[in-house]
């Protein structure tokens, strides 16, 4: 069963497409992690809050990126992080646009 993994944390920028530039080789790192389907990048400049959406495809990979990535956060001083994962109904889910995996 897919889970979603959801972080946020306060965040002073960069946004926009300045994150793409500050942020891309992080990317393209994410993008590697074992059993990852898609992460979606979110930011309110307003409320000083990033994040991101993560599908992974079991529960015990997003379990140990949760715990990755905890770690990587605490690493670059974000240490007020929100984090919730949720498994998916995978049926449902497939008639509203999940990736087939």
């Amino acid at each position: 069963m897919a889970h979603l993994l959801v972080f946020e944390f306060p965040s002073p920028g960069p946004y926009g497409d300045e994150a793409v530039a500050a942020f891309g080789d992080l990317a393209r790192d994410i993008a590697g992690e074992q059993g990852l389907v898609f992460k979606v990048w979110t930011e309110d400049p307003g409320t000083g809050i990033a994040g991101g959406a993560y599908l992974f495809e079991t529960k015990a990979d997003a379990e140990r990126y949760l715990a990755f990535h905890t770690e990587r956060l605490n690493g670059f001083g974000v240490t007020d992080i929100d984090a919730r994962s949720y498994p998916v109904n995978d049926g449902l889910s497939a008639i509203t646009g999940i990736p087939p995996r």
